[in-house]
């Protein structure tokens, strides 16, 4: 029986190697399992897993990421469940790896990244595959040239307004874009103020497409309290999903800039 070690330290057991049923609980995941070619092998993904489209219309959906339908995966069968410690609650997992084989990363960078994408072409028999992208990522990452870097807020929310803190992936992933945290040394999603963002005194505003959707008005909104800064709406997926759609993201980046 094949042992694989997680992001989190864990063993998981394989019974069935390599796994014939998967059910992902992660967006970025399931959209990473399909560019690995499990079309046949993914037989269950969130209401969230929007891409690619004819498996968010086509495949069977267990709920949301924060509550999952754990009757609804047991009922799919699967051999394999693939989570993310930030995306999917603690309890879940648990429940769930009563029953089943659960994987969970723990993407924090780019180098985690490209583990969670070495690893799970491990785990799924598609390493060579897994190998292709990944060397494309770090191609492509080679050939950024983004400095000097503008001071940045990255706004996830509104009402309260809530930011990216130094430790998370969004975070270590903004020099890539051109940017780097106007926070110091402040972890997971702070809220925030519009006056506290004034003394931060950041170059430029970015308001993520997801998960809260910011529009043109909210730039509107900011601009009275901020005049002067920079404000722009920016592609939520781009900045925070990785697996395949960070290795088109840099490829995009590199050719031309965000």
């Amino acid at each position: 029986m094949p042992i694989f070690r997680d992001h989190i330290g864990r063993e998981v057991s394989m019974e069935v190697y390599p796994p014939q049923r998967i059910v992902s609980l992660v967006p970025s995941q399931t959209e990473w399992l399909y560019d690995l070619g499990l079309d046949d092998q993914v037989v269950g993904i969130t209401k969230f897993c929007v891409h690619p489209e004819h498996w968010f219309r086509n495949k069977p959906r267990i709920g949301g990421t924060k509550n999952p339908k754990i009757e609804r995966i047991l009922e799919l069968k699967p051999d394999l469940v693939i989570a993310n410690k930030e995306e999917n609650r603690p309890e879940d997992i648990a429940e769930l790896e009563k029953y089943i084989p659960v994987w969970v990363s723990d993407v924090k960078d780019f180098e985690s990244a490209l583990d969670m994408m070495h690893q799970t072409g491990v785990i799924t028999n598609r390493l060579e595959k897994a190998k292709q992208w990944i060397q494309r990522a770090q191609n492509a990452a080679e050939q950024l040239h983004t400095s000097p870097l503008k001071r940045a807020l990255y706004l996830i929310w509104r009402n309260p307004y809530m930011t990216v803190g130094t430790d998370t992936y969004i975070s270590q992933m903004l020099p890539y874009f051109g940017y780097v945290n106007a926070l110091k040394n402040v972890e997971r999603y702070p809220e925030i103020t519009a006056s506290e963002m004034v003394e931060l005194k950041p170059e430029v505003i970015l308001l993520s497409s997801e998960p809260f959707p910011f529009s043109e008005k909210h730039i509107e909104e900011l601009q009275r309290d901020l005049p002067g800064i920079e404000i722009k709406i920016v592609d939520g997926e781009k900045h925070s999903w990785y697996g395949s759609r960070l290795v088109r993201t840099l490829e995009s980046l590199s050719s031309s800039p965000e």
